[in-house]
């Protein structure tokens, strides 16, 4: 399984940070989380490009996580493609459905498909992962997700688990989400600000590590990325991450994410 960081960006995007958007490869078909401004640029230059994105799963609904997703479903139309899935948390079915009524000329383009999750029912597939969701601590409804290729199944206690990354969507730190990533190899977190900016909706550096410290049992992570970057973490990426390697006192090793970084979870 391969990840593809298309954007490590948020709300107020810098040159070198897009939106927010990851690319899953290695399951039956990619897999698009989130789809905010510049996702599609950034799709464009990857051997899979967005005629090879059938399946986007959104976290939540802010503007920069979804604002490229109706120009994607443009450009595969144009490219001649003929499907698109969108899966997401309560409300997506009627977030795309508005979109279609602002931008008409769009509606019936692509065969489209909605479907909406809920965390509490249990493990679902999609585009050849299975995933497993839950809801993030956030001023909007949003999910985290921890997901592996389908063909995988679900380790029992006492075996070998499944190459897994965890997403944590947009949230506030929260040792119970840490609890929810334990084990993953990789584990994709929110830390927007760095120490010192009074924040609501989303870590510090020290908060996130504070919840990492704080989780019921030594969390087992094998990497952790720090994304959704505003402009104030501009410049101070080593230190945010040494912050963290500093109060989390867990054996993982920590990064800032990049765009257009790809890595190979094996």
């Amino acid at each position: 399984m391969r990840l593809t960081f298309l954007g490590t960006g948020a709300a107020m995007p810098l040159p070198t940070r897009h939106q927010t958007g990851l690319l899953f490869e290695g399951g039956a078909e990619p897999l698009l989380v989130d789809c905010g401004a510049g996702v599609l640029h950034r799709l464009a230059r990857t051997r899979t490009g967005y005629e090879g994105v059938s399946t986007v799963l959104l976290t939540h609904h802010h503007l920069d996580h979804v604002s490229d997703l109706l120009s994607l479903l443009k450009a595969r139309w144009l490219a001649g493609e003929e499907t698109l899935t969108v899966a997401g948390p309560e409300g997506t079915a009627d977030l795309v459905e508005d979109l279609l009524d602002a931008h008409d000329y769009l509606e019936d383009r692509l065969d489209l498909t909605l479907r909406e999750v809920d965390p509490d029912a249990g493990a679902f597939e999609v585009a050849g992962y299975r995933v497993r969701a839950r809801e993030t601590d956030h001023s909007a409804h949003c999910l985290a997700y921890r997901l592996h290729v389908a063909d995988h199944k679900d380790a029992a206690d006492g075996e070998r688990r499944p190459p897994t990354v965890t997403v944590s969507g947009d949230t506030e730190a929260d040792p119970g989400l840490v609890a929810f990533a334990d084990g993953s190899a990789l584990l994709v977190h929110d830390c927007s600000f760095p120490d010192g900016v009074e924040v609501s909706n989303h870590p510090t550096p020290t908060r996130l590590a504070e919840a990492i410290a704080d989780a019921d049992a030594d969390p087992d992570l094998g990497r952790l990325y720090l994304t959704h970057l505003y402009p104030h973490a501009d410049g101070e990426e080593e230190s945010m991450a040494a912050a963290v390697r500093e109060h989390a006192d867990v054996d993982a090793d920590v990064r800032v994410a990049e765009d257009m970084h790809t890595v190979s979870v094996e």
